[in-house]
C-alpha cells in the first residue's frame, strides 16, 4: 500500500508531499486524474488545476468523467492515481454505484500508489460520515462505509484550532489542510507539521 491522504492544502504548503508522491509513481504510464467529487461543470476547471499543481512532477495527466468510465479502465495502465477535492458523498456514490470502488481497492491493495486530497482523502477511512460538518449529502448516500485503509480510522480535512470532531461512534483523525499521512505497508508517517500540543 502506497496511499497518501492530504488535509485539503495545495500549491507550495503540500510541495513536500507531491514530491513524496511523484517519488513513487511510475512516470513512463499517465498519473489517472479523478475529480468526481466535484460537479461536472467544474471538470475543465478542475484538470486545469490539477495540471498546474503537479508540473513539477513532469507527468502526463489522463483525466476520467464519470464513475461508470472509471470502472472500465485498466487502472494498472496508470503510474499513480489521484482523487480530488468536493462533496465526498457525490464522490463516495459515484464510486459504488459504477463498480469503480471495488477497482480502487484493487489497485491500492497491489500497491499502486494513490494521493487524495479533502474528500479524495476521506474516502480512505472507515466512515466519511465524519465529513458532514462540511458535506450535504445531496445525493442521498446510505452506505457511507470507506475504504478503510487507517485501521478503522475515520477522516475529516481543513482542521483548524478549536474546530468541533463530529461524534461518529469511532476514532476520527483530524487533518490540517498541510498535513499529509503517508501509509506504505504498515507504516504510517505524517508530511508537513506535527499537531501542536493540547490538540
Amino acid at each position: 500500500m502506497r496511499l497518501f491522504l492530504n488535509g485539503g492544502g495545495d500549491g507550495p504548503a503540500i510541495a513536500e508531499a507531491y514530491k513524496a508522491f511523484g517519488s513513487q509513481i511510475d512516470k513512463g504510464k499517465p498519473l489517472l486524474y479523478i475529480p468526481l467529487a466535484m460537479e461536472s461543470d467544474m471538470y475543465p476547471g478542475c484538470l486545469e488545476w490539477i495540471t498546474n499543481e503537479l508540473s513539477s512532477l513532469h507527468v502526463r495527466i489522463q483525466m476520467i468523467t464519470s464513475g461508470e468510465e472509471l470502472a472500465g479502465l485498466d487502472l494498472k495502465s496508470f503510474g499513480g492515481l489521484f482523487i480530488g477535492g468536493g462533496n465526498t458523498y457525490k464522490l463516495l456514490s459515484d464510486l459504488k454505484s459504477s463498480g469503480a470502488f471495488a477497482r480502487i481497492q484493487e489497485y491500492l491493495e497491489s500497491g499502486g500508489p494513490i494521493f487524495g486530497g479533502s474528500a479524495g482523502a476521506i474516502l480512505f477511512g472507515k466512515d466519511i460520515a465524519a465529513c458532514q460538518y462540511a458535506d450535504e449529502n445531496e445525493v442521498g448516500l446510505k452506505d457511507t462505509r470507506g475504504f478503510d485503509a487507517l485501521n478503522g480510522l475515520s477522516l475529516i480535512c481543513h482542521y483548524e484550532s478549536g474546530m468541533e470532531i463530529p461524534a461518529i461512534g469511532g476514532p476520527v483523525l483530524a487533518l490540517r489542510e498541510e498535513q499529509t499521512i503517508y501509509r506504505h505497508g504498515d507504516e504510517i508517517e505524517i508530511i508537513g507539521p506535527r499537531a501542536k500540543e493540547g490538540e
